[in-house]
């Protein structure tokens, strides 16, 4: 038997702050619920009606199956009233199975794509309703909080809004695809993806309270510095288009925006004038994001001190990687100091004495955001990353063997670092003579050219990785074959033509681009496998049987879906997946989420996009397939960023980073043949590594 529900709320604070936040001084307002196919009905309890004993026995029997959508909200919710209902085993999400096969997670969304009739579909003046009833007014407004009694009809509408979202969520639950629930344990991970958040992890609120505080000082120094300078023409560091003006207006000197790369470009120009780059630096001291990091720690926090609710499941499309939440744990900045130095920046936080140890306290404040998450009492944190996944995993599925070797070599202590392999081999010396500065290149190479990418690939990754460019280009012209060389000289004459030097000097680029030919050279099977995954995304869309390329399978799943099953048995899926139109350069269109404007539309993708997916989600599959492992063993994970654990343990020293490593890399049934290799480390405050 299958239970749908909803539940809406009210509650003095924001919803922003996070579930566990809001839940902790929620009202339960209104309850729906329908059993399999009955029609949905609603109580108001703030009329003193009672949810019905049938559902109560329900919310008892372990038989039940309790679906809501974005049942986290649900869960956590009715958990304090009844406790019954809170082991996350017991609950299925449509949003959950949406987001399993790259659908978007919003009701709204959900039910004109599945071709739900409007009158079953979700009642479009439900975030009025909501704004109007489950929130708190403005304080300017006449009436603070919105009742059944002050809005009797509108609350009336927002009943049978209520009513009528667990009869469009249950008609989402008939038209969504199964395919991922049925070929892959989705419900099993889900399960331990919950109680994970339910955990949360332990914030040390002394530093997140000494933080905020110390960037308000340094904000109003920066400001006070800057009207100075300014004769009072620009009030603060955040005026943009004043500063803008005042910086050619005094020194004639234009910016064409205040966005960070251009100002770090420019700080350290030395034809400016001194006092433009001081401004320069203010701005960009100012401005740094991370310091609202801190104030998400301060506001989502619960009452102990532990920030739950962080973790998305399936939150990236396709992939199915996490996403994060709240305070963004997945996009954590590297900050600029080592961990001893960040030891001691956050004793001077909390100590209030960081403006007198350091001349740019916002950058402090930065390096210290990862030290926010502590051990509590008695425990420690150990942390385990996976080793070069995506490359790992990548050689794998193309079956680049040389590679898979190199790699159980340096795994068993017998062979080089892969990254001076790679430039090794790129480059034609022995890995053993590679130098600390090449190794970088290699790195860089590794990150960059997996997936099909050039030029433009390259110089994103050697620009984060701080490679020099100049230096870079008079090195290769030395040190790589002349073939490809000469084979660069040429793309760049036909690169000028059409426009798409990427704005590099001649020799810049054609480094690039040499490098980039000697990288295919070294790694035939990866470049032989994004044309066959090229010719089998062609396959998919025509023909009726799949096609097996490597370990991956790629076929039709519906009329309007693609997909590719990976070793693990689940689906990369491509919604609404049709050929490319004429003059269209792509290897194939489907409907998603785009990255940038975050809205659900047409999408192109090629066949090393493709491989990326593949790549991405194989790696995501082997990390999440040993979460159960590390539970069992008594690690408990707090959360997870990109392919990096973070778990608490008693403060034992059973409980090693060794050890945790190993149950991270013993591999899943699937993964045969596949090399992994991971390490970390122990503490009590979390650090980059």
């Amino acid at each position: 038997m299958k239970l749908f529900l909803d539940t809406e709320t009210y509650c003095e604070t924001p919803i922003a702050y996070g579930t566990h936040r809001y839940a902790e001084d929620a009202e339960l307002m209104l309850f729906a619920w329908a059993f399999d196919d009955e029609p949905a009905q609603v109580v108001d309890l703030t009329a003193g009606e009672a949810i019905p004993q049938r559902v109560l026995r329900a919310f008892k029997d372990p038989a039940v199956e309790l679906w809501a959508h974005n049942s986290h909200f649900d869960r956590t919710i009715l958990k304090r009233q009844f406790p019954e209902v809170a082991d996350p085993a017991r609950w299925r999400d449509t949003m959950i199975l949406a987001y399993a096969h790259s659908l978007p997670g919003a009701l709204g969304a959900l039910c004109p794509l599945l071709g739900i009739p409007e009158d079953q579909a979700k009642d479009r003046d439900g975030h009025r309703l909501v704004l109007l009833f489950c929130k708190p007014q403005s304080a300017f407004r006449k009436i603070r909080r919105h009742t059944r009694l002050t809005d009797p009809e509108d609350w009336a509408h927002f009943k049978e809004y209520c009513r009528r979202d667990v009869g469009s969520m249950h008609e989402v639950w008939k038209r969504l695809p199964h395919w991922n629930e049925k070929s892959f344990p989705l419900w099993r991970e889900w399960t331990l993806d919950q109680k994970i958040n339910d955990r949360g992890m332990q914030i040390d609120m002394d530093l997140v309270h000494a933080a905020i505080d110390a960037s308000a000082a340094a904000k109003a120094s920066a400001d006070r510095r800057v009207h100075e300078m300014t004769s009072g023409q620009v009030s603060t560091t955040g005026q943009r288009d004043e500063l803008l003006g005042f910086m050619l207006r005094e020194y004639g000197v234009t910016l064409p925006d205040m966005q960070k790369a251009t100002l770090e470009r420019r700080l350290d120009d030395p034809e400016l004038p001194d006092e433009v780059r001081e401004m320069i630096a203010l701005r960009l001291q100012s401005t740094k994001t991370s310091v609202q990091k801190f104030v998400a720690l301060a506001n989502c926090s619960n009452k102990d001190g532990r920030l739950r609710g962080c973790m998305q499941y399936m939150g990236a499309a396709r992939t199915g990687r996490f996403s994060g939440r709240l305070f963004q744990p997945q996009n954590l900045p590297r900050g600029s100091m080592k961990p001893d130095e960040v030891e001691a920046a956050i004793a001077a936080l909390k100590g209030g004495v960081a403006d007198l140890l350091y001349s740019d306290v916002m950058s402090v404040v930065s390096s210290c955001i990862r030290g926010a998450i502590i051990a509590p009492p008695g425990k420690k944190l150990v942390v385990a990353d996976l080793s070069n996944i995506e490359g790992r995993v990548l050689a794998w599925l193309a079956g680049e063997e040389w590679k898979l070797k190199a790699f159980r070599a340096y795994d068993e202590g017998t062979g080089v670092d892969l990254y001076k392999a790679t430039y090794g081999r790129t480059f034609g010396v022995k890995p053993e003579d590679v130098t600390k500065k090449q190794r970088q290149i290699g790195k860089v190479l590794e990150l960059a050219m997996g997936y099909q990418g050039g030029v433009g690939a390259f110089l994103t990754f050697a620009r984060a990785y701080r490679v020099d460019l100049d230096e870079l280009a008079d090195h290769t012209r030395k040190a790589i074959n002349p073939k490809y060389w000469s084979a660069a000289e040429d793309s760049y004459d036909w690169c000028l033509k059409h426009g798409g030097s990427h704005g590099l000097a001649k020799d810049t680029y054609i480094a690039c681009d040499a490098i980039k030919r000697a990288w295919r050279d070294a790694h035939p099977a990866i470049c032989k496998f994004w044309p066959d995954v090229s010719e089998a995304c062609d396959w998919m869309l025509t023909a009726q049987t799949p096609k097996v390329v490597g370990k991956c399978v790629f076929g039709r799943l519906s009329r309007s879906f693609c997909g590719v099953k990976l070793p693990s048995g689940r689906f990369v899926c491509y919604p609404m997946a049709r050929l490319p139109r004429e003059d269209e350069r792509a290897t194939f269109g489907y409907q998603g989420i785009n990255q940038y404007s975050r809205k659900w539309t047409d999408i192109r993708t090629y066949g090393g996009k493709v491989v990326e997916n593949l790549t991405q989600a194989t790696a995501r599959d082997l990390l999440v397939d040993s979460f159960a492992r590390v539970e069992a063993a008594g690690y408990r994970i707090v959360f997870s960023v990109h392919d990096e654990l973070i778990t608490e343990c008693p403060d034992a020293p059973e409980f090693t980073a060794d050890s945790l490593a190993g149950l991270m890399t013993s591999g899943a049934p699937w993964s045969k043949g596949l090399p992994l290799s991971a390490a970390g480390f122990e503490g009590y405050r979390y650090k980059k590594d």
